[in-house]
Order: C-alpha cells, then sequence, then structure tokens
C-alpha cells in the first residue's frame, strides 16, 4: 500500500548544479513524458553564469541561484535550505554540483539528498574529484573498467551509501571528452531509475544512514522535508 500510495503523488525532487545542466535537462525530458514520476520544484545553482539555468527555464522549472563566494558557508548553506523547504522538497538531487555542502546541511537533509559521480566509487572521489578529473585518472590508472555512482550524500565526501552503480569498459581509444560523451547516457538513466525507486517507495525516504535504525515506508502523506 505504501508503494502505491507515493506512485499516485509524484516526488517533489530539486536539482542542484553547476555546470552545463545536461542531466537536469535530460531528467526534465522524463518527467514531461511521464516516465518519471517526479517533480522538479527547484533548480539551484551557485552560480549566475551556467548553461544550467537556461535550460531549466527552457522547461519553465523555477531557478535560484545562491553564490557561495564570499559567503560564510554557514549562512550559504541556510539559504539553500531555505529555497529547497520553500518548494517542498523531499529529494535533493546534486547533478555536478560543485560546492561543498557543510556537516550541518548534510545533517538537515539527511537520507533525502543523492548525488551523482562518474566513477565507479569508492575509486576516484574525494575532494576535487570531479568531471574530466576522474576521467583523466581513470585513464592515467590503466584501468579496465570506469562506470557510473549514484550514492546518499553524508559528510564524507563521495563517501556515502551506495545506492547504484553501472559498469563500462574503458576502451583502447578513449580520452576524457569520450569518456565523458559515452557515460553521460548512462549517468541519466541510472540517476533516473534511482529517483523513481524512490518515488514508488521501493526505496525508503528518508534513507537510513550506516548504523541507523531504517525508517518506516512513506504512505503518500504530505511531509515533505
Amino acid at each position: 500500500m505504501a508503494a502505491d500510495a507515493r506512485a499516485r503523488r509524484p516526488l517533489s525532487i530539486a536539482i542542484l548544479a553547476s555546470g552545463e545542466g545536461t542531466t537536469l535537462d535530460a531528467l526534465a525530458d522524463r518527467v514531461e513524458d511521464g516516465t518519471l514520476p517526479a517533480r522538479i520544484a527547484l533548480v539551484l545553482t551557485n552560480r549566475a553564469d551556467v548553461g544550467a539555468i537556461a535550460r531549466a527555464r527552457r522547461h519553465g522549472l523555477t531557478t535560484v541561484v545562491v553564490p557561495n563566494r564570499g559567503v560564510r558557508t554557514e549562512e550559504w548553506a541556510d539559504h539553500v535550505t531555505q529555497e529547497l523547504t520553500a518548494r517542498g522538497t523531499e529529494l535533493v538531487v546534486l547533478a555536478g554540483f560543485l560546492a561543498i555542502l557543510p556537516p550541518s546541511w548534510v545533517r538537515r537533509w539527511s537520507g533525502r539528498a543523492i548525488n551523482l559521480h562518474p566513477a565507479l566509487l569508492p575509486r576516484y572521489g574525494g575532494r576535487g574529484m570531479y568531471g574530466d578529473r576522474v576521467h583523466r585518472a581513470v585513464l592515467a590508472s590503466g584501468d579496465a573498467f570506469t562506470g557510473v555512482t549514484v550514492h546518499l550524500v553524508t559528510a564524507a565526501i563521495d563517501g556515502g551509501p551506495i545506492l547504484a552503480q553501472a559498469k563500462v569498459a574503458v576502451l583502447a581509444d578513449d580520452s576524457p571528452e569520450r569518456l565523458r560523451a559515452r557515460l553521460h547516457p548512462i549517468e541519466v538513466e541510472l540517476v533516473a531509475d534511482t529517483i523513481r525507486r524512490f518515488a514508488e517507495g521501493a526505496l525508503p525516504l528518508p534513507y537510513p544512514e550506516p548504523d541507523a535504525p531504517a525508517p518506516p515506508r512513506r504512505d503518500g502523506a504530505d511531509d515533505a522535508a
């Protein structure tokens, strides 16, 4: 019954992005065509000059810029939380969001925030490992495989519980750019599927962190964060 009730009401998500916004663009397409049972309540970025804003506006989505430079980290994080709660956000999706969220924010959104990472964590994660930096590290290592990970956001950067992974072979002629292009559709499918599992009740929301008791499965009541 819980999953059925959850499936009848689209999950309210917010997407945090710092770049071109190609993943949010693809997720918005899925919401619009009815294949993703979610509602994008907000697109939030920390930079005013990124493509994510234009892409979001083309879909008619609400956008907010919360700059983090020259602002106290806690003050900035509180502002982010205010924007998320004002839109009834139930799940936060970090899709290429490069600002580091402080422990206080992570605690506030414990079990309700996920991140997309372009590698098979725990390899090639941590501070400073993002985008083509990850792909260059994979190629330099000589690894035969790479992939994509969706994980829960915790105080450990890229260290939260893994919710989903997809693995692909590294090809002899791969470059960082080619790897990025090949992984992008896989990233979109993996994060979309993870959101769908939350929306349909297959994953509990909030998701329990390690050593924490599992929360009861949602029954569809309006109890957004």
